[in-house]
């Protein structure tokens, strides 16, 4: 996702697009510099290996700042090498920092690190270390108890505990932890039995309006200041009301965007947003379905920018004084940076900037403010900034107009257009219903009227200004004496500081200087006769005349730029402002629209950043109690122009480039347009290149500098005075190449020899291939895959003969068309051909035969042709001919290199006539073919049986036993085959089968009655037969023979005889052995073997030893039971007896009680696994083991055995489960005692 940066061993990749095309790839680091100290003075160089496709761009960055000294810093890179370093000479202290390298292409950048550390020697660091100064650590921990006390956070507002609730059900599980913690929440277990619990209810509530809610997003903040969450609705009612809630209070939204908090729709995916964030805006923001919660998420204070709440004011002060300016923001703001003429301030002597403990007012001050120091100064929050001027004052006053030295000039340059009216005095006077007013000095007096009585003109009602002279005058018509004046009723005379004047028939009463004590009713009685008239004394504000001058001319601004306009006036009572552009009034309450100020005797009119359309008539009306004065002033705002107007048309002229067309701007910028700039990119790449600068009255270019068959992307932009505008951007398009021509045919051959081979091909066809310039031909050797040009130039011609051929070479030939567009795509090669002289072709092939044929097939073979009158064939051509038809045609593609050859794909029991045809490079040879036709059919075999010379007739069988018995055969066709048992046809437990030569007889249980003669007959369709006879024979082994009795027929021997086995009286064939041993446990040895009667006599027997005898019965299938004498032989020795005293012996005591030399051991096994506790025990008499698991013996536990051979016991458990888990003992007792050792065995389930 585009603007998401990824960490990954010590790189952050950023990706700054949504979607990386194919074949390009995001930048990044094969090789990283390296973390390195050093001493000083020497050299250092950091290395990195970049990759990325486009090449990415490397630069190398410091914290410190950047690395522009080109003699300290050098940057190290080969044109078109992936390796850059930094080199960094003659290393100081000051070199220890950070160092970046940074990677760039139009798909994302890649950050890697290493840091430099410069190990000072000597006397240097010795020397750094003293002139130190020492910090005064108990000042600066006063300091810091005073901050913490001052800078104590306020309360933060505590949200509902149901509100949490809500919120943890829409939260990521990874964020349980952060919140838990956040609000308060001790029990993890429990809050998580909740949640589940609180999620099914607000399943339940939700289902009856939404069928499911995805992809939810949490609250988040852009750089822009606009806060947004996302999530998908699948609504049951597309009608249901979607409603918004911040802090359990529902708040209206729109879905316009410009709205305070709207909502963009896009089929189930609903993404809110709320713009111009203030603190007051953070809260938890619900999303309900009718009355059903479905989603919380909670914007945090802490996420919300901070904003302006007080902004700067204009400073003042006298030359080499001190200024200060001060900012009140929303919220605290770290990162908030102060700016003089856009650019950075460094905090010095000369700017001291300080913040106040809570974080929330900065303040700027400037020491020993000069002319240079005069401009704009701004305090930037990085989504907010807050700007206003110095103004160094050097003795006398600059002006009630303050704004930007550009301005000024570009308002003197601005000439005068329009200029407005300065605005009277007084236009808001009201109107006496006796007649109408007109302008006088100072006042406002009647005209006269028509005479009425004594007086020829009465007196008139005045207005006047506060302080000015104002004059109250009649007419009489006849002298009437001096009168009297009155005010309200009362008599005035000359102590009250008024001056009576008497000039005929007019009567004047003046006052000096007109103040609110003056205004009322007056009156002038002369006779009998009386004219009465009100004086209004007004206080409206004043405009200095050199003001109203000034704002005459029309002030003229760069789009962007900030922009202050200050009136100043005079006013004793109250004033308000009232602004208005073309007519309408201007909000000015924030944002970044125009702002107005009213202050002590001046109104200020202020634009953070000019934009066009604040261009317009300006008027300010300034009122108060004692009246209203209007001034007005003309602004122009100029900028760069706006793109043209698009679409941009990209048409491809053929040939002559790329035609763009566009249409003028709709807005200039106030500037006449100079000329166009037109700009070409080619796709994948970066880099825009200017191709062309049309002139003001040209809509249209063409770039004839494009290459054919590449992608590219076209913008335009008007220049005027103010530098280029935006630019008017086109899709890439292709440019598409001329059509080249077609690949000709694949060259025929026409004549070969050693010296020359003749070619000819056929013209190209399709675009491009109208107007062919020639032909280019190729060559090369067979197997190579290197293609060498024949012409040079193009052969007009489609025919050429090749020459510089190396004779008995094989080649193959290609054929390239050229046209005016260039050479087209090469033609397939042609068949190899060898540079050799013409040969004779070859004879016909001899001995032509059928060697098989079968219902789809014929097999044929023949000799070569003889050589002597004819060259050597290359090869063969088989051709067969239906009987039913007169055309030859070959069977095969190509040639048969062999003497032999098989055609199938044939119908079955069809007649073909063969021929066959040898060929060479000279030609077709005389065909030789068969006179008769041959049938497809498989050829007559008369059924014999394929049965090995050395194969016995007689096969034995042992009952119980399966027998099978395989004859092969051949025979064509397939003849009958019958099995026969001693001329009779098989039971049915017997089963044959005859398939491919083959037929097998299969009994699966041997018995006796299968003994028999088998006899198997083939027989063919014409009657012919064949017969294979065996015999079976199914035995068992033998019984045992009868008693055996042993008698001394002669001195010195023994004689054996035995009843015979019960086998023989059935006639079944067997013989007996005899065997004997000389002591009860010797072995058995064979005396006599294949006798064939029931007794035997036994030689050579010596006196005083025993001899035991046993007879068995024997045939081919093994040995009965043996049948042993009753009594052994034995001939007693005779001795003289001599007396003799046996040896006294005593047998020593070996008794003891049961030990354990070996123990046993605990075990820890998987459940399924073999367990073997072993010990070993001794003692005298042998001792008895019994085992018992917690105390239960195992005596006759199915799935336990125990064993004890020696003195080695073992128990074996084959197959372990949970349930054998448990305490083992072993008891091992004798007559003398016991013994006893334990072990553990435990079983884990490998499931849990």
């Amino acid at each position: 996702m585009a603007g998401r940066s990824v960490k990954k061993h010590g790189v952050t990749t950023r990706q700054l697009v949504d979607e990386v095309p194919e074949g390009c790839s995001l930048p990044d680091f094969e090789q990283k510099p390296v973390t390195m100290a050093l001493a000083e003075g020497r050299n250092a160089i950091l290395r990195a290996v970049v990759c990325g496709e486009p090449a990415p761009q490397v630069r190398w960055q410091s914290s410190q700042g950047d690395l522009s000294n080109s003699s300290k810093y050098q940057l190290l890179s080969a044109p078109g090498s992936r390796e850059h370093a930094l080199q960094i000479n003659k290393l100081t202290g000051e070199d220890t920092d950070k160092y970046y390298c940074v990677a760039v292409n139009p798909y994302g950048e890649a950050v890697c690190s290493a840091r430099l550390t410069v190990i000072e020697v000597g006397f240097r660091k010795k020397r750094k270390r003293n002139t130190e100064p020492q910090e005064d650590l108990s000042k600066e921990l006063m300091d810091l108890r005073r901050t913490l006390r001052k800078s104590a956070p306020p309360p933060k507002k505590k949200m509902d505990p149901e509100q949490v609730w809500q919120l943890l059900m829409s939260a990521d599980r990874k964020d349980y932890e952060r919140l838990c913690i956040q609000y308060g929440i001790a029990d993890f277990r429990g809050m998580l039995r909740k949640l589940e619990k609180m999620r099914r209810e607000r399943d339940d509530r939700m289902a009856q309006y939404v069928n499911a809610v995805s992809n939810t997003k949490q609250m988040k903040v852009t750089k822009e200041g606009v806060a947004f969450f996302e999530l998908d609705l699948d609504l049951k009612d597309p009608e249901s009301n979607v409603y918004l809630y911040k802090d359990g209070e529902m708040v209206p939204y729109s879905s316009e965007s410009h709205a305070k908090r709207s909502v963009r729709r896009l089929g189930k995916h609903y993404h809110f947003q709320i713009q111009d964030l203030w603190p007051e805006d953070a809260g938890l923001y619900q999303v309900k379905v009718e009355d059903a919660e479905v989603f919380s998420t909670e914007l945090e204070a802490s996420a919300i920018p901070p904003r302006v709440l007080v902004p700067l004011s204009e400073a003042r002060c006298e030359e080499r004084g001190d200024a200060v300016f001060a900012c009140t923001l929303s919220n605290p703001c770290p990162q908030a940076a102060w700016h003089f003429k856009h650019q950075p301030l460094q905090p010095s002597d000369k700017y001291e900037a300080s913040v106040s403990p809570d974080g929330l007012t900065h303040q700027l001050v400037v020491r020993g403010a000069r002319l240079s120091d005069m401009g704009p100064y701004s305090l930037d929050t990085g989504l907010h900034v807050s700007s206003a001027w110095l103004v160094v004052e050097t003795g006398q006053d600059q002006g009630p107009l303050t704004t930007s030295a550009d301005h000024q000039a570009q308002g003197r340059r601005g000439g005068a257009e329009g200029r407005p009216g300065g605005g009277g005095h007084g236009q808001d006077a009201p109107r006496s219903p006796r007649g109408r007013h007109k302008i006088g000095t100072g006042c406002f007096c009647e005209e006269a009227r028509a005479p009425q009585g004594h007086f020829s003109r009465e007196l008139a009602d005045t207005v006047a200004r506060l302080g000015e002279a104002a004059t109250l005058s009649c007419t009489l018509s006849r002298d009437l004496g001096p009168g009297a004046w009155f005010k309200d009723g009362v008599q005035l005379s000359v102590q009250d500081g008024l001056v009576f004047k008497q000039e005929g028939l007019v009567r004047r009463l003046l006052i000096a200087h007109a103040q609110g004590t003056h205004a009322g009713r007056y009156s002038f009685v002369a006779g009998d006769q009386k004219s009465e008239a009100t004086l209004t004394v007004r206080d409206p504000p004043v405009i200095a005349p050199d003001v109203m001058e000034r704002l005459q001319e029309p002030l003229v601004v760069k789009a962007g730029k900030p922009l202050s306009v200050k009136i100043a006036f005079e006013s004793r009572l109250p004033v308000q402002a009232a602004w208005t552009k073309d007519g309408a009034a201007v909000d000015g309450t924030g944002g970044r629209g125009a702002q107005v100020a009213l202050g002590d005797g001046f109104a200020r009119l202020c634009l953070p950043s000019a934009s066009r359309r604040d261009s317009g008539q300006y008027s300010v009306t300034l009122r108060s109690q004692g009246g209203s004065v209007q001034a007005g002033l003309t602004l122009h705002v100029i900028d760069k122009a706006q793109p043209p107007q698009g679409p941009l048309e990209v048409q491809d002229c053929r040939g002559a480039g790329v035609c763009l067309r566009w249409g003028p701007p709709r807005d200039d910028g106030g500037r006449a347009v100079e000329h166009y700039v037109v700009e070409r990119r080619q796709a994948g790449r970066s880099t825009w290149l200017k191709v062309g600068e049309p002139p003001a009255d040209a809509t249209s270019f063409t770039d004839g500098q494009v290459e054919q068959g590449r992608k590219y992307a076209f913008r335009v932009r008007a220049v005027t005075s103010e530098g280029p505008g935006e630019a008017l951007e086109s899709e890439e398009v292709l440019v598409a190449p001329e059509a080249r021509p077609g690949p000709p045919s694949a060259p025929a051959i026409l004549s070969a020899s050693s010296q020359s081979i003749t070619l000819s091909w056929t013209a190209p066809r399709g675009p491009g291939s109208a107007h062919l310039l020639g032909y280019l031909v190729d060559k090369r050797k067979k197997g190579s895959n290197t293609w060498a040009a024949v012409t040079e130039q193009p052969v007009p011609e489609r025919r050429w003969t090749v020459s510089d051929l190396r004779p008995d070479c094989q080649y193959e030939f290609r054929v390239t068309a050229v046209a005016p567009s260039g050479p087209g795509q090469p033609g397939p090669p042609s068949d190899p051909v060898f540079a050799r002289d013409p040969m004779r072709p070859p004879g016909p092939v001899r001995d032509l035969q059928v060697t098989d044929t079968s219902h789809t097939s014929i097999s044929l073979r023949w000799a070569p042709p003889d050589t002597q009158d004819a060259d050597e064939a290359q090869g063969y051509v088989v051709e067969l001919c239906p009987s039913d038809s007169l055309e030859w045609a070959p069977c095969h593609a190509g040639t048969v290199p062999g003497t032999s050859y098989t055609a199938k794909g044939l119908r079955p029991r069809e007649g073909y006539y063969v021929r066959v045809v040898a060929v060479n490079d000279g030609g077709r040879g005389q065909p030789a073919a068969l006179d008769v036709v041959v049938q497809a059919t498989p050829a007559q075999v008369s059924p014999r049986f394929l049965v090995d010379s050395g194969a016995t007739d007689t096969l034995v069988v042992r009952v119980g036993d399966t027998i099978r018995v395989p004859v092969r055969f051949e025979a064509a066709p397939l003849p009958e085959v019958t099995w026969l048992k001693d001329g009779l046809p098989l039971s049915p437990r017997s089963v044959t089968s005859t398939k491919d030569g083959l037929t097998q007889l299969l009994v699966p249980v041997a018995g006796l009655s299968d003994s028999g003669l088998y006899c198997v007959v083939l027989r063919g369709p014409q009657g012919q037969e064949a017969t294979h006879t065996f015999a079976l024979r199914v035995a068992a082994r033998p019984q045992a023979p009868g008693p055996v009795h042993l008698q001394e027929n002669v001195p010195g021997t023994v004689t054996a005889e035995w009843e015979p086995s019960p086998d023989e009286a059935r006639g079944v064939p067997l013989h007996y052995a005899v065997l004997m041993r000389s002591a009860a446990h010797g072995p058995w040895r064979e005396v006599a073997d294949r006798v064939h009667t029931t007794r035997f006599t036994f030689l050579g027997v010596v006196p005083g030893h025993e001899y035991h005898f046993r007879v068995v019965a024997k045939n081919e299938l093994g040995a009965s039971e043996p049948s042993d004498a009753g009594q052994p032989w034995c001939l007693p020795r005779l001795r003289d007896k001599v007396p003799a005293k046996p040896a006294s012996y005593r047998e020593p005591d070996r008794s003891q009680k049961p030990w354990f030399l070996v123990g046993l051991r605990s075990h820890l096994l998987p459940a399924g696994c073999e367990c073997c506790m072993s010990c070993a025990v001794r003692g005298c008499p042998p001792p008895r083991v019994t085992w018992f698991r917690n105390g239960e013996s195992l005596e006759g536990r199915r799935g336990a055995y125990s064993t004890d051979t020696l003195g080695v016991c073992s128990l074996v458990i084959p197959g372990v489960g949970p349930e054998d888990s448990g305490l083992y003992k072993a008891v091992a007792e004798n007559a003398l005692g016991q013994a006893v050792s334990t072990a553990t065995l435990l079983v884990t389930d490998p499931s849990s």
